[in-house]
């Protein structure tokens, strides 16, 4: 009996844990809005650099580059897979696409006639900066950290890219819709954790994956409001254009990613 109820202790912590990002998240936020939302950048309202934003992203990278050595976390990582794989019937893709729904629903929101803090052009740039910075910070990771996948077939588990997609949208939904209602982030933040439960689910990350990619995608988010005053001055003109571009996500079958699509 003892056994059996510390294994139901160990399966509900998983969630609990990514549950507690998003609360964090949304109470560190609170706790500095004075600073934060009190400082504009020119009309977009844009949050500015604060290191208290710093926090928790940094330790949820952390926890995910301590656990490539740590035994004990290593070793937490192999329970989780074992408890994981118990209860494996057949794997659920779902997480190649809803690792984009967070970023997607910005504009689908937009498009319902719920306006976002910041205009088209000025989220898509926000956006854009911020998946590039993910990127680079994952695919830097993946090939410079030797991680073998939990599934074995390749060495590039570290972080997970999935659920650092999903966490970069959460956060880019929670920013543009918190003063219309913090659910929009809330629900971004749901999306987001479940891909990175899948993530475990269908064997391809160890939980110090998924918590590190969570924490790029976070954190790449802020960085894509940070930079964006000098961002939009290098890629804009002063002059008004309607031109729009937007970032839309594809799935072939093999490989996931973003296209560009421009209206004139």
């Amino acid at each position: 009996m003892y056994n059996f109820c510390f294994k139901i202790k160990k399966i509900f912590l998983i969630p609990l844990l990514f549950l507690c990002i998003g609360s964090s998240s949304f109470a560190q936020e609170i706790n500095t809005n004075v600073s934060i939302d009190s400082v504009k950048v020119d009309e977009n309202k844009n949050i500015k650099l604060n290191y208290k934003q710093l926090v928790i992203p940094g330790v949820l990278i952390g926890y995910g580059v301590i656990g490539l050595e740590s035994h004990q976390l290593l070793s937490f990582n192999a329970e989780i897979k074992e408890e994981v794989k118990e209860h494996i019937d057949e794997k659920i893709t779902i997480d190649d696409f809803s690792q984009y729904a967070p970023l997607v629903s910005i504009y689908v929101i937009d498009a319902l006639g719920i306006k976002s803090k910041n205009n088209f052009k000025d989220k898509t740039i926000i956006s854009a900066t911020s998946y590039l910075i993910m990127g680079l910070a994952v695919n830097t990771l993946k090939r410079t950290s030797v991680s073998e996948r939990p599934d074995g077939t390749s060495f590039n588990s570290f972080p997970s890219g999935h659920t650092a997609t999903a966490f970069m949208g959460a956060e880019l939904l929670y920013q543009e819709y918190k003063e219309k209602s913090i659910w929009y982030g809330v629900s971004g933040y749901v999306v987001a954790t479940g891909t990175g439960l899948f993530r475990m689910y269908n064997n391809r990350h160890w939980l110090s994956d998924v918590v590190a990619g969570a924490g790029i995608g976070i954190l790449s988010a802020k960085a894509g409001y940070w930079l964006y005053p000098i961002v939009s001055k290098i890629f804009t003109n002063k002059k008004e254009s309607n031109t729009k571009t937007a970032f839309i996500p594809y799935y072939d079958g093999k490989t996931t990613g973003f296209g560009l699509v421009s209206t004139f």
